[in-house]
């Protein structure tokens, strides 16, 4: 019943998204701008480009494009610094096992994740054997909760979007996900995932047959 699953990046494989937040601060701050964590949830499955959108209106800031272009590079170089240093214990608890599971039994795993650095951080983890398609920021048009991540993910697998299951942190990932057809688990918190189909809180203990009980329990009703 499913032949592939389709994993966000951020705080769904490893915790990268710590990095964002502090580079993200930092340019804030250099920008005079205060920026939180509660700031930094509302980027979840943001492309760069509509972070530094949402960062600059929160500032109250109008910036020319070549200006944003050095601002984002600028972020993208605190951050590749940060992931260089990257090291396969950061993976969550239980992605491994699970990504595991699913390659014996030949289910399709692909990445979806608006980073631009994804591959990177794959191959700092020791992950990039598990993934068949890596769809990324540099291969897509469209940030989530356009569906185009996702889509191009399952069509590079060559599956159909109702035989998928996408894994995701964030409400607009979460919401991409539906609107191409997937099954979505979301991971982390029920309270804000109320559209995922699913909410686990992670990938310790979980595995590939109560995923595929749960999704026919869903299909069944």
């Amino acid at each position: 019943m499913i032949k592939a699953c389709i994993f966000d990046m951020d705080g769904v494989i490893v915790d990268s998204a710590k990095y964002h937040f502090l580079a993200w601060q930092r340019l804030a701050a250099d920008l005079s701008i205060t920026f939180t964590e509660e700031d930094n949830e509302k980027l979840k499955g943001l492309s760069r480009v509509d972070s530094l959108e949402r960062i600059l209106e929160k500032g109250d800031l109008q910036l020319d494009n070549d200006t944003k272009l050095a601002l984002m590079d600028q972020k993208n170089q605190w951050y590749l610094e940060s992931i260089k240093e990257m090291k396969p214990e950061e993976v969550l608890p239980g992605v491994r096992e699970f990504l595991v599971s699913l390659q014996e039994n030949g289910i399709g795993i692909a990445l979806g994740s608006s980073s631009k650095n994804a591959q990177l951080i794959l191959e700092k983890c020791n992950l990039t054997t598990f993934f068949k398609s890596v769809i990324d920021g540099n291969k897509v048009t469209f940030s989530k909760p356009d569906p185009e991540v996702f889509l191009k993910g399952a069509s590079e697998l060559n599956v159909s979007p109702k035989d998928t299951v996408v894994f995701e942190d964030a409400i607009a990932g979460v919401a991409a996900a539906n609107s191409g057809g997937f099954f979505s688990v979301g991971i982390g918190d029920a309270a804000s995932l109320t559209e995922a189909r699913i909410v686990i809180p992670g990938f310790e203990n979980f595995t590939l047959s109560a995923l595929q009980s749960i999704v026919e329990d869903q299909q069944n009703n």
